[in-house]
């Protein structure tokens, strides 16, 4: 019994200390990331993280669009092949858009259509439109106008060379370390710190800005602090103003901020919806901008997104990626564990994927072979 007690008190003292380290060494995020993803049986972040985050709320259409079903709803069955995926790789969403209609939707692990589940990185093809509907507003003058002009922390060195559009493509030269499983990178602490400014604010210019592309989830975040320093709107208002409400989306979703002090999303991930809400967007850069006849966004500037900036990277344009799969060309927004909308406007067609993760040969930015997989057995299943 006393050893129990001596361990006991041991324990206490340790666990003290730890946590003192962690505050003396700024790393108290750590606490809130074994909270709320190791505690809850996670290696990373999972599709219902947003129940454990501050988060804002962006409401639904006053006019909500409903796709309509196609004629031929739901009238084929799912691969061989694309079953077993859905089952190996944990799909809770899979849906194919064909002549802007419904051909085919399933929904698995207890998740249905008006489900929520998060985005991950798909947000960050919303924080380029956005860029993109500012310089429409006329609060950015247009993809050259230098950071510094929002962002006092830029203004040195190479730092002042760096553009609007540099962040939304990637290419900012900061030292951002796209680090996923490293409890001790930035882009974990840009996670779990409840002050993304302060984060973003510490970064440092080390390459000359606008020469390459980089994956780095920081560009994105800054991009969002221009975007509310040029407008003076929270970025989960524009959203709301912007396209969710004009595109007619039928559910409320929620955006994850750092926190309700500093009220910042965390605009590189973290927009929890559902498959047929984040269709729209697909659809809108597939009609060159438009919604209804309706110039929503610059149609010079949706073709710019999603045409490569760098012939060296040619799978990245301005917040959207870009692979060619049996010589068709697919425009896509992606997220962490693979959350997918997926599109071919040449066919009219949309594939939009939702799951607990994606096939294993994973890596920082690069292509999956799950990707081609969900496209190769769209296209078998509609006979195209």
């Amino acid at each position: 019994m006393k050893f129990l007690k001596k361990l006991l008190k041991f324990l206490v003292v340790l666990f003290g200390l730890i946590i003192i380290v962690l505050y003396i060494t700024d790393t108290d995020y750590l606490l809130k990331a074994v909270r709320t993803i190791y505690l809850n049986g996670h290696s990373t972040a999972f599709l219902e993280d947003y129940k454990y985050f501050d988060n804002k709320e962006i409401k639904a259409s006053d006019n909500p669009q409903p796709w309509p079903n196609h004629k031929d709803y739901n009238s084929v069955k799912p691969t061989e092949e694309l079953s077993k995926a859905n089952k190996d790789w944990g799909t809770i969403a899979y849906v194919i858009i064909k002549n802007d209609s419904i051909w085919f939707e399933e929904y698995y692990d207890g998740f249905g259509e008006d489900s929520k589940s998060n985005s991950f990185s798909m947000a960050k093809s919303y924080v380029s439109g956005m860029l993109g509907k500012a310089i429409m507003d006329g609060y950015i003058k247009n993809l050259d106008q230098p950071v510094c002009d929002f962002l006092p922390a830029f203004c040195d060195d190479k730092a002042k060379k760096m553009t609007v559009g540099d962040l939304s493509c990637m290419a900012s030269g900061t030292n951002w370390d796209e680090a996923y499983y490293s409890p001790l990178s930035i882009t974990t602490r840009a996670y779990f710190d409840d002050d993304l400014a302060k984060v973003c604010n510490g970064l440092k210019v080390v390459e000359e800005p606008g020469q390459a592309f980089k994956y780095a989830s920081g560009d994105t975040q800054m991009l969002a602090m221009v975007i509310e320093k040029s407008t003076g709107k929270k970025l989960y208002k524009y959203l709301e103003e912007s396209f969710w409400k004009p595109l007619g989306s039928e559910n409320d979703v929620l955006w994850q901020v750092d926190s309700e002090d500093h009220d910042l999303v965390k605009a590189y991930c973290c927009i929890a919806g559902n498959a047929k809400d984040f269709a729209r967007f697909g659809k809108l850069y597939k009609d060159h901008g438009k919604w209804n006849g309706k110039q929503i966004l610059d149609s010079a500037f949706v073709a710019k997104s999603i045409t490569p900036r760098f012939s060296d990277s040619p799978e990245y344009g301005y917040g959207w990626w870009m692979k060619d799969v049996n010589g068709k060309s697919f425009k896509m927004m992606r997220g962490h564990l693979g959350q997918y909308v997926i599109v071919q406007p040449e066919d009219n067609v949309i594939i939009v994927r939702l799951g607990h993760q994606k096939s294993p040969d994973a890596g920082v930015g690069a292509f999956t072979s799950d990707i081609s997989l969900y496209i190769d057995e769209a296209y078998e299943m509609l006979g195209l």
